[in-house]
């Protein structure tokens, strides 16, 4: 196909409507759509992109924040295998932090607070300069199906835009309805209309539809906040970029953290009938782990605090993210939710907050390779597929978009194992398991997260995005050298032994405060928690001649050593009893340490065997490890 010129665009006449052709068709021009139009063209496919409007390619319409933990690690990976979101994060981002960075690096999270409108702008440059892609402006109303395979798709007016294949991107604009309050409105986003027709097309195809909702808080105006009754929050001093394409990042804006006080809790109570959460007009469900302020009080009722991040939108633009006050309670008691935190008591609202409710296509109805199991050549990405957030939706329009283009170029695709990449976890957890809430990516969905670290991205996935014609090799052969580095003195300091004599003892009292007692090496030196690597570095062999990143890299390796391998014993017990039958009077209640979601889920199914329990909704890898300690603890009584 690469070898079709890059113009290519037949237009056809079916009954005196005007038909266009091209290799792939993707509704939507979101986090999710991009990804899957880039990847899809960068491998020499002609891609049509269907949005509603190109003013709105790119945008980030709730929190402008890219990464987090587990939404980081999706960034890295992504970058890894050659796609664009953390290069665009990278660019735009106006502060950068690495959470958990006091913690091991399988559970950093880095991420980054972006220019909403920079992000978008360098998104709408992308598209728009990009080969082999067009981009119309128009609702797709209807799968075109010929022969039994997506064809393309009608548009509102009629026209029909045809493809060998279609990827659905649709956000929250497939059947999105806004509440405010007692106000409703359609709408996929603020100030903009949905997609109504193509929720029955997919009806009519076969598909089961599900009912999901998010929300969004208010946008203050910056000039209106006292910022001396709130805390800074600093970026980090050192920051670091998520795109192996980025030299380096600065830090240019600074967040602030504040706290709700007791009276939020009266006022949201003496009104939770105006909150269409809770008086039945909103029938979506909305996300367990991002609750609504409101769901927050009724939730947590004995929680005294609920903390508040003001993040900037923009560098320089007035608008303020109130993260931690989503909510869709009517405007007046907004207002005065809003005013009763310390230092918002004068807050001017820029934009009040509010519900958005969508459908989503329900769980097992894809592929790995996110291709419909009914419906071949139509492929799904993004909040369609249930999820939520920016990251997971890039990551799924690239997979959607890499298996699409190689189904047409007669080439292998891309499937990622639970093993190799926390994409994997993401898209198995999506096609196999169910999931009854938006779906979010955590760290402790992998059962192989000690092997999934952001340091370790590009050496677990970067040979694919060289294998996809992605990423350059000359990048790859850097990359591989300094994993060979990082492995080399990784082994050196295994096999440096350390005695105890007395002028090792005083070099370690003086330099790192360490009585060294016992004969050791220096990989068990650098394995303690007491010693910094930085002081190290002057004297372990080979780790001064590490860039810092790589240092500690290596350390963290080192340090995590004795975890993996009892991880490793703790899944290998696991696989040994999938497939043992767990008791009908099993009881779930006596284990220590389940959450309420795991205890409910459970004790509502009550699977027969562990591989059965592995795939319900909300069951984690540690959660599974306590089951299975019981189940093997009851086997012996």
């Amino acid at each position: 196909m690469s070898s079709r010129p890059s113009s290519r665009l037949f237009v056809l006449v079916n009954e005196g409507v005007a038909v266009r052709k091209w290799d792939v068709v993707v509704v939507g021009a979101g986090h999710a759509g991009i990804e899957a139009a880039m990847v899809t063209a960068r491998m020499g496919a002609t891609v049509c992109i269907v949005t509603l409007s190109r003013d709105t390619i790119g945008q980030m319409p709730c929190n402008p924040a890219a990464g987090g933990i587990g939404k980081g690690h999706l960034i890295i990976e992504l970058d890894a295998l050659g796609g664009i979101q953390g290069w665009a994060a990278d660019r735009s981002g106006i502060q950068f932090r690495r959470l958990n960075a006091s913690r091991g690096p399988a559970v950093w999270g880095p991420r980054a607070q972006c220019d909403k409108e920079r992000y978008s702008q360098l998104m709408r440059r992308l598209v728009a300069r990009a080969r082999n892609m067009t981009v119309i402006e128009g609702e797709a109303r209807e799968i075109v199906i010929e022969k039994g395979r997506a064809s393309g798709v009608r548009l509102a007016s009629g026209e029909v835009i045809r493809g060998a294949c279609v990827i659905l991107t649709t956000g929250t604009f497939l059947g999105g309805v806004i509440h405010t309050g007692d106000d409703r409105q359609e709408g996929g986003r603020f100030g903009e209309r949905p997609s109504v027709g193509l929720g029955k097309s997919l009806r009519g195809l076969g598909l089961e539809l599900r009912r999901f909702k998010t929300g969004t808080p208010p946008r203050l105006h910056r000039r209106s906040i006292d910022y001396s009754k709130l805390e800074t929050q600093e970026g980090d001093d050192n920051p670091r970029p998520f795109s192996w394409r980025t030299r380096s990042v600065v830090n240019r804006a600074v967040c602030w953290v504040g706290r709700t006080p007791e009276m939020i809790r009266d006022i949201i109570k003496e009104n939770l009938d105006r909150s269409p959460l809770f008086s039945g007009r909103i029938d979506g469900v909305g996300p367990r782990y991002c609750p609504s302020i409101e769901d927050k009080i009724v939730r947590f009722p004995h929680h005294k605090e609920h903390t508040v991040f003001l993040e900037p939108e923009t560098l320089n633009g007035p608008s303020m993210y109130v993260n931690g006050l989503s909510t869709s309670l009517p405007a007046d008691i907004q207002e005065l939710v809003v005013r009763a935190v310390p230092g918002f008591e004068e807050a001017r609202f820029l934009r009040y907050g509010y519900a958005v409710e969508y459908d989503v296509v329900a769980p097992k109805q894809v592929g790995h390779d996110l291709q419909v199991s009914t419906v071949p050549g139509l492929y799904l990405a993004g909040q369609i597929m249930g999820t939520s957030g920016y990251e997971e939706a890039a990551a799924l329009g690239f997979i959607a978009g890499t298996n699409a283009a190689a189904s047409l170029l007669g080439a292998e695709g891309l499937r990622l194992g639970r093993e190799q990449a926390y994409i994997g976890v993401l898209v198995d957890d999506l096609v196999n398991r169910e999931h009854r809430e938006p779906y979010r990516i955590f760290t402790s969905r992998a059962e192989h997260r000690l092997l999934l670290g952001v340091d370790s991205a590009t050496e677990r996935l970067m040979a694919e995005g060289v294998r996809l014609g992605l990423v350059p090799t000359g990048v790859f052969h850097v990359e591989q050298e300094k994993w060979e580095r990082r492995r080399r003195v990784g082994l050196l300091l295994e096999s440096s032994a350390l005695s105890p004599n007395r002028l090792t003892r005083e070099q370690f009292r003086a330099s790192l405060g360490v009585e060294l007692r016992n004969p050791t090496t220096w990989a068990g030196i650098l394995r303690r928690q007491d010693i910094d690597d930085r002081q190290a570095a002057a004297l372990a062999p080979g780790l001064g001649a590490l860039s810092p990143e790589d240092r500690a890299i290596v350390v963290g390796q080192l340090r995590y050593s004795g975890y993996v391998e009892r991880h490793s014993r703790e899944r290998s017990r696991i696989e040994r009893l999938r497939h043992i039958p767990i008791p009908g009077d099993f009881s779930y209640q006596a284990i220590i340490g389940l959450s309420r979601e795991v205890l409910e889920e459970m004790e509502r199914v009550r699977p027969k065997t562990l591989a059965e329990a592995e795939r319900l909704a909300g069951i984690t890898p540690a959660a599974m490890a306590l089951i299975a300690g019981r189940l093997s603890a009851a086997r012996r009584e």
